[in-house]
Parts: C-alpha cells; structure tokens; sequence
C-alpha cells in the first residue's frame, strides 16, 4: 500500500495479487485461467517425525501416486487407499531438518559409518535408540524428547539451531542422498498439463514451542535443486535469514521461490507480530523483504484453522472453528490466542505496521493444505487418513493414549489449496502464487471466483461471462484496489459454486478490516448472499437447517443452494481509511470425521470435538 489517508489501498485478500505483465507466463487470456486443485504441505517417510509415528512406507513415489488417483497402501494399516478425485499438483515437503536421515538409520543403520571410534559409538547408541522406539511403537516418545522446551521464543531463538543439530546426530551423506532422491522423484512424476509436481520442504523453526514454520516451495526442476540443499532451521531459526538463502539461491540457479507460513494458530504470537524474531521493530526494509518471499500463508491445515478465533473475534458467530490449543514443545502449556497467531489479526497488523513505515508485511493471500505427515493428501471427513500414520483408523484416532491427546479426533481434516493459472505447470502455479490469486478451502472443492472494482453494475452479474467482466474492470482475488474518485464505492463481485461431489452452499461473507485516522483498528462481517426461505434481521442471516442424521452421519442438499452469486458494495466504506476485504464462503452441516468414527464404533457421539461442520472457502 502507499500512503495512508493519501492513497487508498483495499487488500482483497481473497488470495491473488493485482494483474501485473512482468509475472505473467502466458499470452493467454486471464480470463481463461484455470481453477486447479492441490495441496503445497505434504509430508512422507522422509520426514523424522511422520517416520517415528509409523510411516515407514509412504515415501515420494508413493504420495505422488496417490495425489493423481491412484490406490496406494496406507503405510500404517496396510488398507488399500484413494482419492475420491484426484488433485492438479501437489509439493511433497519433507522437514529439512534431518531429510531421509531417520529412515535411513532406521534401515541402513551403521553401514556407511566409517568415522573413529568415538563417532561410532554415538552412532551406534542413536541407532539403537531409533530402531528400538520404532519396533517398540514408542516413536512418538522419542519425537516428544527431541521438541524444544517451553519458553520465550526470542530468547529461546538464540541457541535453537545448535540445539537442532545436536539432538540426532545424522549423516550428512545420507540427508544428501534423500534429497537426491526427492527431487528426482519430483521430476519424474512432473507431467505438464496434466499432474505438476512441486519441489520443496519445510524450514521448522520453532523456538521455545512457538510455531514459525515455513514450507518452501520452487518451480525449480531436479538439476537446479541438486545445487543446493534445503535451508533449515539448524542453519538459522529466524526468518529473514530464510529469506536471504531464498534471495541468493534464486540468484544463482534462475529458479523462483516461496515461503509458505503454516499453524501460525500455535506460534504464541510470534507469527504476525510486530516485532521480529531477534526483538527489533518490523522496517521498512524487513517487511519489503517478507511480501516478497510469502506472498501467501497457509490458513488452514490439520492442525486447526488460523483465521481467527473467539477471544479475537467475540462478535464472529463462526469464530469457533476447528480451535487446536496444543503447542509443539515438551511439555504442555496452557493455550493463550494473541493477535499475531491469525490471519484476521494479522491484516489488521499490516495496516498499524505501513502506517508506521509505509510497507505492510502482511499484505497476504491464503491457501489451504493438508500438512498430512502420512504421505497421503486427504482432507475429506469421509476420508481422511489421518495427521500420522499411527491415527489412522477410528480406534487409535478414539484412544488418546494411541493417538496423543493432540492428535486424533481433535486434529482437522483440512485442508485445499485453490490456485488459478494459466496453465497446469510449475511456472504457472509458482506465478499465481505470487500473484496471490489463490484460495484456502477446508477440504471441499468450492468453486470460487472474486473480482473488485470501482465500475461493476447489476449487469456484469449476470452477462455469463463473470471473468471477461472482473478482469476489464476490477482486480482479482488477492488484488489491490486503488484510486477511486470522489464518491465512488469498492463493489465485489463475487460467483460460488458448490463442491460437485459435496455439500449445498449456506452463505457468502464478507470480512472487513480497516484503520482509522487515529490508528485504531477494527473488523465487521457482513452477509451478502444466502440460500433461500431466510432474511436478514439486524444485519444477520438465521442459521441454515441442519440436515445430518447423527445415527448415521449422512445429510441431504434439501437445504442450502448449489450456487450463490452476487454483486456487493461497502455500505459503510470510508475513502481516508486504509482497509482489506476477504470472502467466507460456508456450506451447510455436514458429519465431522470424528462423528463418522464415533458410529463407526458403535457410539453415541465422539468424546472430542463437535459432530458436525461447516466447511468453507476463504478467498
């Protein structure tokens, strides 16, 4: 944004950015830009935590397979598997930190060991210890012992990336060969058109429990990514370290990179603060350097939904969705929600903070992912395998002494990633990515399009041809909005389809957020579209009908609509205000995966979480 109270800027932070030539990989026609489906945070057998928790089978190959349909064996159950449709693309994200080295201890054991003595035997102890907790079925302990310990993340971040590298002592040669393998598997399931496999990792920093993940991701092929190695945060727990190995390593091999930010719901502030890592207040220069390498963050996954929560938003009706209250550390620690743990809080953030320095850092889109560490891509309740491999199947996901009580029936099954692009390749997903023209679902394939501009009328709505029209005379989703004249208004126009295979559509809201003149923040939603028989009272639409059966966990599309459509202006829009848009986009209810295992098991209801869900869009 430029200019407070000079030069208006409405972020639609529906997930893309506005139309710019220079990123544009194609000579198409926006408007015949694709609707293609994927999830960005998938982890396998690589990764030492999804390995401890008994995915000692589903590597790369195997989550690739699964990703274009195809039935592959569950590595935990041993059950045949598939997607009830299969995606568009898919980034197998394997933890940077000890890449392949736990499976390959595990497997290969002492083998490659030709170190002294004294190497050898610490070898050899972290060998038994990793094949033992991993016969034993006490992997799970062993990952617990290795998480950091509670504490103040800046202070914490000091010692972090020592620490990191001392816990398991791994093999470079072999966190080399894994990486090999990885990115070679990448490229040869890359088909162009028709499956685009997207070569990354996750950078897992995470100081005194607090949650600072990345997932990165580069259109790079196979022999670009073989000159480097993925940046960990053994190398460094801060995020603008992060950014400047993406700035040099794009340099030197031409490739594009994104960092993903993910549950900031579980970073104890930290994610969207207005203070680095290291203390120093967000410049100018810092955030420049994050709207550059994330353009878009992560906002639901498995562990818990990130748009806001009730304590933050008390006036939000559906605030309460999919809360996971557990931080990754040791020992547990009571759950406090702060502003710079959700996206909602976070663009009110970005607005305070380009006040202050002219930049806002958080000027972002949003996607969905799985962060499913099984090797499997499943975000559907009636078909979800699970966070690990171990909660799989409605016994261990009912058992938290199996399952961990931050696992099982409290885990989501979230998420998608919606991404429009010219065409089904690396350098067009990477280049929607950083246009921001994307969306987040929570596992439902809602079929969603947003467009903003000064000029719409009732007309555009309903000229068939929404796309031609959004693109002439607005900006797309993730777009800035700017320049109005005098006493014009920003009006959306906005198209929602319901999943093909899913549930009717119950709503289409609007959330807002803006600064005054004195820097107060503030946030409102509106409903703007709803299914039929309902009104709007006092600024709300009465709840939709609620159709499951909780005997046997089946709905019907009596209720709701198959497709909302509308064209909506800002009631209460105010020029001088800096200010950001985002849709919400609900069906109606339908049986939670913990609801399905509960009848499965012959009982009444599950003994965590609700029975049912609305599951939505966000754009």
């Amino acid at each position: 944004m430029t200019g407070f109270l000079n030069h208006l800027n409405l972020i639609i932070f529906l997930a893309a950015i506005s139309l710019s030539p220079d990123i544009i990989g194609s000579e198409s026609s926006p408007a015949d830009r694709k609707l293609l489906w994927g999830d960005t945070h998938l982890h396998t057998s690589y990764s030492f935590d999804a390995f401890l928790n008994n995915n000692l089978t589903a590597d790369p190959d195997t989550a690739y397979r699964f990703a274009k349909g195809e039935p592959v064996i569950h590595p935990y159950h041993r059950a045949r598997v598939q997607l009830s449709l299969p995606l568009d693309f898919l980034v197998v994200s394997d933890h940077a930190e000890y890449i392949g080295g736990i499976r390959d201890i595990y497997f290969n054991g002492l083998e490659t060991i030709d170190e002294g003595i004294l190497d050898w035997i610490t070898n050899w102890e972290t060998t038994r210890q990793i094949r033992d907790a991993v016969d034993n079925g006490t992997g799970t302990e062993l990952f617990a012992s290795v998480l950091p310990a509670p504490g103040n993340p800046q202070t914490a971040a000091e010692s972090f990336s020592e620490s990191a590298r001392s816990r398991l002592p791994v093999d470079p040669r072999a966190l080399r060969t894994a990486w090999i393998e990885i990115i070679e598997t990448a490229d040869a399931h890359y088909a162009p058109g028709t499956f685009t496999t997207l070569i990354g990792w996750e950078w897992s920093s995470i100081p005194g429990g607090a949650n600072l993940h990345r997932v990165v991701v580069t259109d790079a092929n196979a022999e670009q990514a073989a000159t480097f190695m993925p940046f960990a945060s053994s190398d460094s727990p801060y995020p603008d370290d992060l950014w400047r190995w993406l700035e040099e390593t794009s340099a030197l091999t031409n490739a594009n990179f994104i960092a993903i930010p993910h549950n900031s719901n579980i970073s104890k502030g930290m994610m969207f603060s207005e203070e680095t890592l290291r203390g120093d207040p967000i410049s100018s220069e810092y955030a420049n350097a994050r709207r550059t390498w994330e353009p878009i963050v992560e906002i639901t996954q498995i562990k818990g939904d990130s748009e806001t929560h009730p304590l933050l938003s008390p006036n939000d009706e559906f605030a309460d969705f999919e809360t996971y209250p557990f931080y990754i550390q040791t020992s547990p620690e009571e759950y406090t929600p702060r502003s710079g743990d959700y996206v909602r809080s976070a663009l009110k953030t970005g607005l305070a903070i380009e006040q202050k320095t002219g930049v806002n850092p958080y000027a972002f889109g949003v996607i969905g992912s799985t962060d499913s560490h099984t090797g499997l891509a499943s975000a559907e309740e009636t078909n979800f395998m699970g966070k690990m491999a171990t909660d799989s199947i409605p016994e261990t996901k009912a058992n938290p002494l199996l399952s961990g009580a931050n696992r099982g029936w409290t885990m989501s099954a979230s998420g998608l990633a919606a991404v429009w692009a010219e065409e089904n390749t690396r350098q067009s997903i990477i280049e929607a990515l950083k246009r921001k023209e994307t969306y987040a679902t929570t596992g439902s394939r809602i079929k969603l399009r947003v467009f903003a501009g000064w000029h719409f009328n009732a007309a555009d709505l309903s000229s068939g041809d929404l796309a031609n029209t959004g693109y002439s005379k607005g900006v797309p989703m993730g777009g800035n909005l700017t320049n109005a004249d005098e006493g014009q208004t920003p009006k959306f126009l906005i198209s929602a389809m319901k999943d093909p295979l899913g549930a009717n559509l119950d709503r289409i809201q609007m959330v807002k957020g803006w600064m005054n003149e004195t820097g107060e923040t503030f946030e409102t939603i509106y409903d703007i579209a709803w299914s039929k028989d309902r009104e709007l009272v006092n600024g709300k639409v009465s709840a939709v009908t609620n159709t499951v059966d909780l005997k046997t966990g089946r709905y019907t599309n009596s209720a709701g609509s198959k497709e909302l459509t509308v064209l909506w202006a800002d009631p209460d829009f105010e020029p001088s205000y800096s200010a950001f848009y985002y849709i919400r986009v609900l069906e109606i209810p339908t049986a939670r995966h913990a609801l399905l295992d509960a009848i499965a098991l012959g009982q009444e209801k599950p003994t965590v979480g609700p029975m049912t869900i609305q599951e939505r869009a966000y754009s």
